[in-house]
């Protein structure tokens, strides 16, 4: 009797539960609401006290609990083992269904689960999920929920559902990554962080990041307080080949060493005090992504043993655990700290920073790049009045020769500070000089005795540059209205491109 021909000796109650769980299964996309439906369906189809969704990580080689309905089923979801064990694994392997009639006679039955949730497994049907003769995963039913046990038609009934399971978890999953690569371009530019200027700081600075992002070295930011570190370290992940998957950071200064290590590696139940549950860390949320390790010269020793490790073998175990964990993270790392007066104090091993020194790149302070200060005041000034929702204001030319003067120890952080702060005290549509700090505003006043015609010449320079690129910026590059705006003819600004070496920016700005 062939496949077809056994399906339409199916009991026509069956035949309609089976079209009522298809109907529900193909109701939506989102991920686990699919999964949920087919969890919930496969008992409906079956008549069953409970039923199981397990996916396969094929990179991992695991089956992961995805969904489970019946008593206590939810306290499986997540819960995880090889896919080589037990009577699901014997499936996966074997791409064919089975019906167990006593689980006690099976030694590959695995009773860990059973306990956990405090039921019994007597009788089992397991059918694999094939789509496009690709094994995505196993549904279960577990226990007859009749009077007898089941039935011939119920394994029928659950290979069927299981390959139109396998279909929907496949479209479901698709649809999940297209949703987090939507996701990611919307934060992207809800967050309002872009990378601006013309500067030839800022140019050398995106080369070297242009350079390194679509390969997998591992890149150390090195630069003061505020220079935009993480704000590169996203450059770089969307500008790389995991650009879809997760951007994880983390800021190892702001943890105690046990926080950190689990806020990295994550930690099993009972780990240490505090530790009520199984956590997943950083690595593995990160996995075929990024992870961005901010102020990574402040870890600990023992800290610095463990990420070494990392870094060599591409493994880790979590805290208090005895797995170990295969993980596929680039790494983008940044600290303020002089690395090798830190090697040469033994407060920072040597060998791990020659693993995190493969593709270093210096950040260069604001101070260095002041020709980018006008158009960063003015993005800054925007987003902000947008943010405290007062009237739109613009930078005159008095207030950023100000700006240019100030040497700025706290960088780009301190400038959006800055001109948020002057947003506030501003009661008209421009930020004036005297809505500055004071040790800005009073700077205009004050030249170091002997040097202030040359820090007047390089201001005035550094000036002129700047308005160069922020007319042309706010015309487009339209050079006839940027020109007119500037109140100087075409062939003037011509040479002004010519003379600072100005060039169009191909990409817009970037998170």
């Amino acid at each position: 009797m062939g496949e077809s021909e056994s399906h339409l000796n199916l009991p026509v109650e069956s035949l309609r539960a089976l079209t009522e769980a298809s109907s529900a299964i193909n109701s939506t996309l989102d991920f686990e609401t699919v999964l949920a439906q087919i969890a919930r369906a496969a008992r409906a189809v079956t008549r069953a006290e409970g039923s199981s969704v397990l996916l396969y990580d094929r990179r991992r080689l695991k089956l992961i609990f995805a969904a489970a309905v019946g008593e206590h089923g939810a306290w499986l979801i997540g819960e995880e083992f090889d896919a080589e064990l037990g009577i699901a694994g014997h499936v996966l392997k074997s791409r064919q269904a089975e019906w167990v009639h006593d689980v006690a006679t099976r030694k590959d039955f695995y009773p860990e689960f059973d306990r956990r949730i405090a039921f019994h497994t007597r009788e089992l049907l397991a059918a694999p999920m094939i789509h496009k003769s690709e094994v995505v995963g196993v549904v279960e039913a577990l226990n007859s929920a009749g009077a007898g046990p089941f039935e011939p038609a119920d394994l029928e009934m659950l290979k069927v559902f299981a390959n139109l399971a396998a279909c929907s978890t496949h479209n479901a999953q698709k649809h999940e990554t297209l949703k987090k690569e939507n996701l990611g371009l919307r934060e992207s530019v809800l967050s309002g962080v872009e990378i601006i200027g013309q500067s030839p700081a800022l140019r050398r600075m995106l080369d070297l990041a242009n350079r390194v992002a679509r390969t997998n070295a591992t890149v150390l930011l090195l630069g003061e307080t505020g220079t935009g570190k993480e704000v590169l370290a996203k450059y770089i992940h969307t500008n790389s080949d995991r650009a879809e998957k997760a951007f994880v950071g983390v800021n190892c200064a702001a943890l105690t060493e046990t926080l950190l290590e689990s806020e990295l590696f994550g930690h099993e139940k009972g780990a240490f005090t505090g530790a009520v549950n199984q956590r997943i860390g950083r690595f593995e949320l990160a996995d075929h992504g990024t992870l961005f390790l901010d102020e990574i010269g402040d870890i600990s020793p023992s800290t610095q043993v463990k990420l070494l490790r990392v870094l060599q073998e591409r493994e880790f175990m979590r805290v208090g655990g005895t797995r170990t964990i295969a993980c596929d993270v680039r790494i983008i790392a940044a600290t303020n700290r002089d690395l090798k007066r830190a090697i040469a104090e033994g407060k920072f091993r040597d060998d791990l920073f020659y693993r995190l020194n493969v593709f270093p790149i210096h950040m260069p302070p604001l101070r260095d790049r002041r020709d980018d200060i006008p158009l960063l005041a003015d993005r800054f000034a925007r987003r902000a009045c947008v943010e405290l929702g007062v009237e739109l204001k613009s930078i005159p030319p008095e207030s950023s020769a100000l700006l240019m003067r100030h040497a700025w120890p706290g960088n780009i952080r301190e400038l959006a500070n800055v001109i948020e702060r002057a947003a506030l005290m501003s009661d008209g549509t421009q930020l004036l000089p005297m809505h500055l700090p004071q040790d800005i505003s009073a700077a205009g006043a004050e030249t170091e005795p002997g040097h202030g015609a040359a820090l007047d010449a390089s201001v005035l320079r550094h000036q002129e540059r700047a308005l160069v690129v922020k007319a042309l910026h706010d015309c487009g590059w339209n050079q006839v209205r940027a020109a007119a705006s500037l109140g100087i003819s075409r062939d003037n600004l011509r040479y002004r491109i010519k003379k600072y070496k100005l060039r169009r920016t191909t990409e817009g700005p970037r998170d």
